[in-house]
């Protein structure tokens, strides 16, 4: 209840102030009030937080532009150069953080890594890394991207913004119609249905939005089942589990954890996010891409509630998915070779 009442309120207060995707943040407020006031453990079911991601999937798969994936392919020089130069940034804050005598190099890499939180954390005990730090950490990195994104999108690039909040709730489809949310209901279900059932047969990174992301698109480039669109109630599901999921990680345990390194954390973490700022400037500047495009396209992690702004604000969404999931990819490929390389005992002369 109190999940919800918080979410409820903040979403409210935020779809006011014009923010993008309000019921994503105001849910991200919600699961942190709910983690850090009580000491019952909350949790998203698993099951419930695939139906969300998958939702985001299909949402985006039903913008997904040939044009441009197109222009992506183009700037693919920029782009190359940008992910390199985040991943550079994210080692150089690890290195950093690394410093400090209870945090090892490879625990301080995998910490601040930007990119593919989730793939990260589970795998970074296998990889010889402190799993409770880059845990923390990698949450806490989420959480300032996503709080830090609706303010500099509406205060810097002030978007006209799409259908994430509460104010948009009579909106659908190109009429808002019955028959027009009946095509779009069917849309949704066969998208997701698919794109899910592919996720578990052939398991990727990211998979449960990637597939049904990819039906979501095929669908409606195809034009097989008439509109495609996603009713924003429906939106508002998948926006309200990934950002509960976010915000339930943030408890008291685990904030107290790393309470020792949580200064130079949260400083480590401001200026890498101002730093791929920077480097959307950048991005740009050497494109034809617009600015908010290119910011959400480098900001450093948080995925699913980036291609989420980026669909509500107005952003070209498939340039920001092709640039995020490149960095994703280059990230997990890596990683293995990272912790061989940062790990002490790694090497002959260790042993």
């Amino acid at each position: 209840m109190l999940v919800l009442v918080v979410t409820a309120a903040v979403s409210l207060g935020l779809g006011a102030l014009g923010l993008p995707s309000p019921v994503l943040f105001g849910a991200l407020v919600g699961g942190m009030a709910h983690a850090l006031t009580s000491p019952t453990e909350l949790r998203v079911p698993p099951a419930a937080f695939r139906v969300g991601q998958g939702v985001i999937g299909v949402t985006i798969g039903a913008m997904v532009s040939v044009a441009a994936l197109q222009q992506a392919g183009r700037d693919l020089l920029p782009i190359a150069l940008v992910t390199l130069g985040t991943l550079a940034l994210s080692l150089g804050a690890g290195r950093l953080l690394a410093l400090r005598r209870d945090v090892s190099p490879v625990t301080g890499a995998f910490a601040l890594i930007a990119g593919g939180a989730s793939g990260i954390v589970a795998v970074a005990r296998d990889l010889g890394a402190d799993e409770r730090v880059v845990t923390v950490v990698q949450y806490l990195r989420v959480l300032v991207v996503l709080l830090a994104m609706p303010l500099v999108t509406s205060v810097v690039f002030a978007p006209a913004g799409g259908a994430g909040g509460p104010g948009d709730a009579g909106v659908t489809g190109a009429a808002g119609s019955d028959g027009a949310l009946a095509a779009e209901t069917g849309f949704v279900l066969v998208s997701l249905v698919l794109g899910l059932a592919l996720a578990r047969a052939l398991p990727v990174p990211t998979g449960v939005l990637l597939w049904p992301m990819l039906v979501a698109a095929v669908l409606a480039a195809t034009g097989w089942l008439g509109a495609a669109g996603v009713p924003v109630l429906v939106q508002w599901v998948g926006y309200l589990l990934i950002g509960v999921q976010v915000g339930l990680r943030f408890t008291r345990e685990s904030l107290r954890s790393i309470a020792r390194m949580l200064p130079v954390v949260l400083v480590l973490i401001a200026g890498l996010v101002v730093s791929t700022a920077a480097m959307g400037a950048v991005l740009a500047r050497a494109t034809e891409v617009d600015g908010l495009t290119a910011y959400l396209a480098t900001t450093p992690g948080g995925l699913f509630a980036v291609l989420a702004t980026a669909a509500d604000s107005g952003a070209d969404v498939t340039y920001v998915l092709a640039v995020q999931v490149l960095r994703l990819v280059v990230i997990l490929l890596l990683t293995p070779l990272l912790a061989r390389w940062l790990r002490p005992d790694a090497g002959p002369s260790s042993r």
